[in-house]
């Protein structure tokens, strides 16, 4: 179990969300998608938003407001709605500024092998959330655990969100969360991400975000504790993963779906 603000993660406790858009497109943007979801989603969640996508297929995309910015964002959003929230760090100098404002820190799944960065994002104390790469092996992250516990911070969760399958594409093998849970860590699932077609559009990625219901299922089924889903109030006019983003207007009942299946789970 891992604590985040007041909400805590692992098996027995409700199912816990991870929301929020890809990109943090304004402040005044921010603000709008935080107030909406406060409104709509009456469950445990954790609101996301980064402040620097630097693993873009062009270097053209837009990229966000840079960390100082983003973190004055993020505060605002934590006090005004009094929610927890997390954003992806890429180096590990932006560990210890982060952590004095996001209540979970989380680790891209490009760089979940980077020893550094694991390490100094664990000594800040903060919880992680550290996402398998799509290019390893559900039992290979046992060496993230590893990394983390040296630093004597328990408070680690692990995401699943795809593997490589062939060019552009992903596939999820479901298997990976009950693999990971024997590592004893919380497991969320990334139903954004793992609907992504890497580059799929040659200067940037694609996805099939029709999927994303059928995976966040099928994740709570095999035992996830958390779900991450980027919600967008226009997906397709989003500067960032425009197709793997789902409607904020077509949330609520997918919320309500999902954790009605985790009760359901928890009871069998």
């Amino acid at each position: 179990m891992i604590k985040v603000g007041n909400i805590k993660i692992g098996d027995g406790f409700p199912l816990a969300f991870i929301l929020g858009p890809c990109v943090m497109e304004s402040e005044d943007f921010v603000r709008e998608c935080a107030e909406e979801l406060k409104q709509i989603c009456p469950y445990p969640f954790i609101f996301k938003s980064s402040f620097d996508k630097a693993n873009r297929s062009s270097i053209n995309s837009f990229r966000g407001p840079g960390l100082e910015k983003g973190l004055t964002i993020l505060e605002k959003i934590k006090r005004e709605f009094d929610l927890p929230v997390t954003t992806d760090i890429h180096t590990p100098d932006q560990a210890a500024p982060s952590s004095e404002v996001i209540d979970l820190i989380q680790i891209p799944a490009f760089l979940c092998r980077q020893t550094d960065l694991i390490l100094e994002a664990a000594k800040t104390g903060k919880p992680l959330n550290v996402k398998k790469g799509q290019f390893v092996a559900p039992h290979d992250m046992n060496q993230v655990v590893f990394k983390v516990k040296e630093t004597n911070n328990p408070n680690l969760m692990l995401t699943e969100r795809g593997f490589a399958f062939g060019y552009n594409n992903l596939v999820c093998d479901m298997r990976g969360i009950p693999i990971m849970k024997k590592f004893g860590t919380p497991i969320c699932f990334d139903a954004s991400h793992s609907v992504q077609l890497p580059g799929g559009l040659g200067h940037v990625s694609s996805g099939d975000r029709e999927h994303i219901p059928t995976l966040a299922k099928s994740a709570i089924a095999a035992g996830a504790n958390a779900v991450f889903i980027e919600t967008h109030p226009n997906p397709d006019q989003a500067k960032s993963d425009a197709k793997s983003q789902w409607p904020l207007k077509e949330l609520r009942p997918l919320l309500d779906m999902l954790f009605e299946l985790h009760q359901f789970v928890g009871r069998l």
